[in-house]
């Protein structure tokens, strides 16, 4: 008889958990859909001032879930909105980046590649789960939401490619 060590059931139970689907502080499961009121997040920008997704009301918002700073996609993916910021700024659209990075490392991160948007420090997840954003391996699922100008959500955007998703957005904000 072929035995199970004892470490697989874990493995599939940790597995299992991770792909389910997110648990949001108001009850609901999984993204926060299109028309939800947005969760309100806070980071501070270049010149490490805070900056809340609430103090840039009546307007558009992009708040982008990302991985891990530094890593490859991540850094493509901030470099595109950095690369796109004088356009996102003559359209009066404030961009805020989350993950699960610490202050410390969202300040390096953001100087080595001269970010001009907040970065949130979102070690405990609260952001994460209040947007129903999944987490693999203890990281954000890649996931981008655009808030309108009353502060509900216009848009969500899972299949992101990091290259070109800060033009994407752009384009369709109105």
């Amino acid at each position: 008889m072929h035995s199970v060590p004892p470490a697989v059931p874990l493995l599939l139970v940790l597995v299992a958990s991770a792909c389910g689907a997110t648990t949001r502080p108001d009850g609901g499961q999984g993204i926060l859909p299109v028309g939800s009121p947005a969760p309100d997040v806070e980071g501070r920008d270049a010149s490490g001032a805070r900056v809340s997704l609430a103090s840039a009301s009546g307007r558009h918002r992009v708040v982008y879930f990302y991985p891990k700073d530094a890593t490859p996609g991540c850094t493509r993916e901030a470099c595109a909105f950095r690369d796109a910021w004088d356009r996102y700024q003559a359209r009066g659209v404030q961009v805020f980046g989350v993950s699960r990075d610490s202050e410390a490392s969202h300040d390096r991160f953001r100087e080595e590649h001269r970010l001009p948007f907040p970065l949130v420090a979102d070690e405990d997840g609260r952001a994460q789960r209040a947007y129903g954003v999944a987490s693999r391996l203890g990281m954000s699922a890649r996931v981008t939401f655009v808030v309108g100008p009353d502060g509900r959500v216009e848009r969500v955007i899972e299949d992101v490619d990091p290259g070109v998703h800060a033009d994407e957005i752009l384009a369709s904000i109105r």
